[in-house]
């Protein structure tokens, strides 16, 4: 089984796979051995569609993507040594059933943190001794053409989301990453990674709205009643949740201008805040950057 491993700023999105080699991108149940919720998970591809006001909805299903068998998101941990890194994986891993040892036969990781980054190569090796490790990282052949003037400053997490894209979805297409910043990344029809945009994302305004301005406090982001708020809660909720998709929108709209016609994909921590307010997002992906790391990860090994 792979442990794939992606580590941001903030959460770190964990998933294992069963199988080994690299499958056409498809939909499958859930197996009987599912954890606890499992029922309750949206799919990777899920379909939107736009709702009476405009906003977009995001349709739920019970499915996962294929191979995906388990799927954990903690807070990324930078100070953690490699052992307490092991301890953290282990136990995700027993309390869903799983062997640590005997059922983890790979690992790939892709990471925002490069403290964290060396901590997962001691652990790797240290407590997997038998797992083959990949990681994202320059110099690795992901399969996809870097078009950036310099490669190396493209962050792993997006190149894995664009080449899980554009095995879904086909090109040209355009990843919106709702995390700790918001990043647009442009795929070509030829599967060539073009570039993007990289701006604050929802938690780091918040942080900043509310710390530099003093008489706002911090409120809870749910869906506003009306864009046009009646008390500060409000008029934060409505300010935040459809600036933001106001901003998915427009920068795909100009990606459009620049790519053509592009299938639009979104995914990361933060999706399910903003999205049911776009209007462009065509599919919704939980899980797109875990795909693409297995895809590297199979990539990487049939190249050695």
């Amino acid at each position: 089984m792979l442990l794939a491993i992606d580590v941001g700023n903030t959460e770190t999105v964990v998933g294992m796979f069963a199988g080994g080699e690299e499958t056409p991108a498809q939909l499958s149940l859930p197996g009987e051995n599912a954890g606890p919720g499992e029922a309750e998970r949206t799919a990777v591809g899920a379909s939107v569609q736009v709702g009476e006001d405009g906003a977009t909805e995001a349709l739920k299903e019970s499915e996962l993507p294929v191979g995906l068998v388990h799927h954990w998101r903690i807070s990324t941990m930078r100070d953690h040594t490699p052992d307490e890194h092991a301890l953290a994986f282990t136990q995700l891993l027993a309390m869903d059933g799983v062997d640590p040892v005997r059922s983890v036969g790979g690992i790939a990781v892709s990471s925002s943190v490069p403290p964290v980054t060396g901590a997962l190569r001691r652990m790797a090796e240290r407590w997997f001794p038998g797992a083959d490790l990949v990681v994202l990282e320059p110099g690795l052949r992901s399969g996809m053409p870097i078009m950036y003037e310099d490669p190396r400053e493209v962050g792993p997490d997006r190149i894995a989301n664009a080449i899980a894209a554009y095995d879904l979805y086909g090109g040209p297409c355009i990843v919106v990453d709702l995390g700790t910043a918001t990043t647009f990344d442009a795929v070509s029809e030829a599967g060539e990674y073009l570039g993007g945009a990289i701006v604050p994302g929802v938690a780091i305004s918040m942080d900043a709205l509310f710390a530099h301005a003093a008489a706002l406090r911090t409120v809870e982001l749910v869906s506003p009643k009306s864009v046009i708020g009646r008390s500060t809660a409000e008029s934060i909720r409505s300010g935040i949740l459809y600036g933001f998709a106001g901003q998915v929108d427009s920068m795909c709209r100009l990606f459009r201008e620049e790519l053509g016609e592009a299938t639009v994909v979104a995914t990361g921590g933060l999706c399910d805040m903003v999205v049911p307010f776009c209007t462009s997002v065509e599919h919704v992906d939980p899980w797109l950057t875990l795909h693409g790391l297995r895809l590297v990860y199979e990539r990487a090994r049939r190249g050695r």
